[in-house]
């Protein structure tokens, strides 16, 4: 496979000869000119600052999932978790972003050779020194394929970098994983509040409306009990969120759901709708 490299890039923030993973889907699932591009995100995170429902947090989060389709349809929606950032955004330097693979089949988790992952906004490194904690783990393989033409982490990178003020990212694409395998992964990579883990995923494809509604609620009331259990037609990052979930328990966090819609907010079409949540993982209270 080819590489890609920093002097071919004219954003790349980092070592002039690091090989990078170029945006796949700029232009389509979001603006390709940076100017435009920063501008829709901060709308979206502004407006979704702004809504009195979506409260400003005591606690840092620990981790969000987030939906990953064009900005057009779920980008509300992913804002209203990326909003509640902007307290943390100094403290946080690290970023486990999982999502499903879209493109190639994949057994385990994929993590990726490139130095960094670019967006018409610059390139965020990756953080080789946590990608060397799993090389050990028989669930995770180096390769590059699964990432090359994926969105689903993709789109999340303008957002964490309208968001965050300097960190790392680890990039890794979840295929056939069971929850036990990518909580191991999420659990050798927990760490402090240095370390923010994000989930990508959609909920529900191309159900009417009628019937994406209560598919996507029950799916929102498993994520919120905790229960590591959601099958791929209930949520295409299904094997992510279980991972997460499962770490979730063990790590004593508290699930709230942010917003709950799907693509006939944007589209009027009811007939075939794809659902879209926003979560955040809290520190437990208790009583």
């Amino acid at each position: 496979m080819s590489r890609v490299f920093a002097r071919d890039l004219p954003h790349f923030q980092g070592a002039a000869m690091a090989s990078i993973r170029p945006p796949a889907v700029a232009g389509m699932f979001y603006p390709a000119d940076p100017d435009e591009l920063r501008q829709q995100v901060q709308s979206l995170l502004a407006a979704a600052r702004s809504d009195p429902l979506n409260q400003p947090l005591t606690d840092q989060p620990k981790a969000l999932i987030v939906p990953h389709a064009g900005y057009l349809y779920s980008g509300a929606t992913a804002a209203r978790a990326y909003a509640l950032l902007q307290p943390w955004h100094q403290i946080i330097r690290r970023v486990v972003l999982l999502g499903p693979n879209h493109r190639v089949p994949l057994r385990g988790l994929a993590a990726p050779s490139w130095d960094g992952f670019a967006s018409p906004l610059g390139t965020i490194p990756v953080d080789q020194s946590a990608l060397a904690q799993l090389e050990d783990l028989p669930q995770v393989q180096c390769s590059d394929p699964p990432h090359l033409l994926e969105h689903a982490l993709e789109v999340q990178l303008p957002f964490l970098q309208c968001t965050l003020e300097n960190f790392q990212l680890v990039p890794l694409v979840v295929g056939q994983a069971d929850a036990r395998a990518v909580a191991e992964v999420l659990d050798r990579l927990w760490d402090g509040p240095e370390t923010l883990v994000v989930v990508s995923s959609d909920l529900s494809h191309f159900l009417h409306d009628s019937q994406a509604r209560p598919t996507d609620q029950h799916t929102a009331q498993a994520i919120l009990t905790l229960e590591a259990s959601l099958r791929g037609e209930q949520a295409c990052g299904a094997m992510p969120i279980n991972g997460l979930l499962r770490s979730a328990r063990h790590h004593h966090l508290e699930p709230r759901c942010l917003e709950l819609c799907n693509s006939s907010r944007s589209t009027g079409d009811r007939e075939r709708v794809v659902g879209y949540g926003a979560f955040v993982l809290l520190p437990e209270h208790k009583s």
